[in-house]
């Protein structure tokens, strides 16, 4: 199965200048980046483009600068980061628009980079303003998205601005995200097991009700288990619930049994009088958590009984952490799944920042089918939302997909 959208591989590039959006929001600490994984996910993108002849102005959003320039939020050290991977240069527009900007756009030879400054600090962009939008056009020939983590914004680079080029393609791991949600979304190979954790129900509502369609089990921890275990008359001592979604949770309770669908809730759980680093912490026996104490992470009851259903599952969707990964010990929930599903080989996607960090911490990234950054935008397109930068995409030709198939 492939995406039915145009991709930067059915494009010629040759000689044209081609306006890629990627997704360089990236962490910054004292001006440098802690974490080059979103840059270096927009490499074989800018390669293939490169490579294939075009001069490429890359465009990002970094940070929430609130529309007008701020310093902390420039682009600059992705720049820098991007010329030390790159081996070469990589020079950054004073603005994302603007004369100078449309200058040294024009100025681009075949295999020429450039990288403009932060889109949001004009307000424009998040507004998908046609005028602004027109701006940027006037930078390219081509269009191509590669920010799938940005794709569910319908601002002015990801949305309006694909309309007024001639060809507006998916990016390489555009096209990778789309594809393996699709086939998530619209024909998941059974057994289909859903493993979601978080803080928040009300975060994950829809895409509950949209799995439920699909899967055969919902593994559930994370802070939210607190939620669905009270929903159902579990105590569950000072742990976090969120009081205001009870009879959400006890109405998806209520659906998942009327369809089938196993709704699995932690056993036992790793507990202790607070959440700081160096706690007394003991195991649970069950799943009732006593007064005075609240849970912190799935117990290894839990983990076995999660481990038994991703073995016997041929698809696993995994989003969110199963208990406070940050600090531990109570990250051993979270890595004993990402363990059980790099151990039984599934078609597996995961997402959702601590989740794709455990597997990372792990080494275990290859073992994963697919290792999603979307974030939000994921969440929303297996939710069954339209996400305006895929819509905005050109579909394909039919013997462009026969191809690639």
């Amino acid at each position: 199965m492939t995406s039915n959208k145009l991709s930067v591989r059915d494009l010629d590039v040759r000689g044209k200048r081609v306006f890629l959006r990627v997704d360089f929001n990236v962490p910054l600490e004292a001006g440098r980046i802690t974490d080059d994984t979103r840059v270096r996910a927009a490499l074989p993108t800018l390669r293939l483009l490169l490579e294939g002849g075009a001069g490429v102005v890359a465009a990002s959003h970094l940070g929430r600068p609130k529309g007008k320039p701020n310093p902390a939020m420039s682009l600059q050290p992705v720049a820098v980061r991007l010329s030390e991977i790159l081996g070469r240069p990589v020079p950054l527009a004073v603005d994302c628009v603007g004369p100078e900007t449309e200058a040294r756009a024009r100025a681009l030879a075949p295999g020429d980079l450039m990288l403009l400054e932060n889109l949001r600090f004009h307000p424009e962009e998040e507004k998908n303003d046609a005028v602004f939008a027109r701006r940027l056009a006037a930078l390219a020939d081509l269009y191509v998205n590669d920010a799938f983590g940005a794709a569910h914004r319908a601002h002015a680079s990801v949305a309006a601005l694909a309309a007024l080029l001639p060809q507006a393609a998916a990016g390489l791991l555009m096209d990778k995200e789309i594809t393996a949600l699709s086939r998530l979304r619209d024909h998941p190979e059974a057994p289909y097991v859903a493993l979601l954790g978080g803080a928040k129900v009300s975060d994950k509502i829809d895409l509950i009700e949209k799995l439920m369609e699909k899967t055969q089990a919902i593994l559930v921890g994370g802070a939210m288990a607190y939620t669905f275990l009270k929903a159902g008359g579990v105590g569950v001592g000072g742990s976090r619930v969120e009081a205001d979604r009870l009879e959400a949770a006890a109405a998806i309770a209520a659906r998942a049994r009327a369809r089938g669908v196993r709704l699995v809730l932690p056993v036992d759980h790793i507990v202790a009088a607070g959440p700081e680093p160096g706690a007394p912490h003991r195991t649970t026996t069950e799943a009732a958590i006593p007064d005075g104490l609240v849970g912190l992470d799935i117990g290894p009851r839990t983990c076995a009984a999660f481990a038994d259903e991703i073995r016997a599952a041929r698809t696993v969707f995994w989003n969110g952490p199963l208990g406070l990964f940050e600090v531990r010990p109570y990250d051993a929930g979270t890595l004993a799944a990402a363990r059980a599903i790099a151990e039984a080989r599934p078609f597996s996607v995961v997402g959702g920042g601590d989740s794709v960090a455990a597997v990372t911490r792990l080494g275990l990234v290859d073992r994963f089918t697919h290792v999603s950054t979307g974030g939000g935008a994921s969440l929303e397109f297996l939710s069954g939302l339209t996400l305006p930068g895929v819509a905005a995409l050109n579909d394909a030709p039919a013997g462009a997909r026969a191809e690639r198939s």
